[in-house]
């Protein structure tokens, strides 16, 4: 979880062996970080987008793992490291940040197809610090932040433009 104050460490990524699809965040807020379980914040429309578009049992996390796995979908973060006071992205210290292994990963698991960006952090820090690196061909899609700080579209709004953008797959 956190090593200091500020400087966080994010979650291994939740991978289903026959993944098609990799969701990424940029780095896990404070309510999930304290619970230990990608998207914990109950205002974060991550499980609630998700259960619109595929269905399936979101009460408890197993279920939501569950429903990760039935549909191929893997999730982890653009980010391993960084040093960010609070949840918000905008508050990420740009010399602090530290990518994950993506190349690896894609090694472990090359049936993914498509990498989509829960938010603009995620996509800023991969395009500019993984991509030029990374190893793999795929598909990028753009998504709306899941997150509550992104309150510029409603609930019905982000699960359209997920659906759309994760249509592909």
């Amino acid at each position: 979880m956190s090593k200091t104050n500020h400087t966080l460490e994010s979650f291994a990524p939740v991978l289903p062996d026959n993944a098609e699809l990799l969701i990424l965040g940029s780095m896990p807020g404070v309510a999930s970080l304290q619970a230990n379980q990608y998207y914990a914040h109950p205002r974060n429309g991550f499980w609630k987008i998700l259960q619109a578009i595929y269905g399936g049992g979101i009460n408890s996390y197993e279920e939501r793992l569950a429903l990760l796995h039935i549909q191929r979908i893997g999730v982890w973060d653009t980010l391993k490291h960084c040093e960010r006071p609070g949840s918000l992205d905008s508050a990420i210290a740009s010399g602090s940040v530290i990518c994950n292994d993506f190349n690896d990963l894609l090694a472990k698991c090359p049936t993914i197809k498509l990498i989509a960006f829960n938010g603009k952090a995620s996509e800023k820090w991969f395009r500019k610090l993984v991509l030029p690196e990374l190893q793999h061909s795929l598909t990028l899609a753009s998504l709306p932040s899941s997150s509550p700080a992104m309150a510029s579209l409603t609930i019905d709004e982000k699960t359209a433009q997920w659906r759309q953008a994760l249509s592909t797959v």
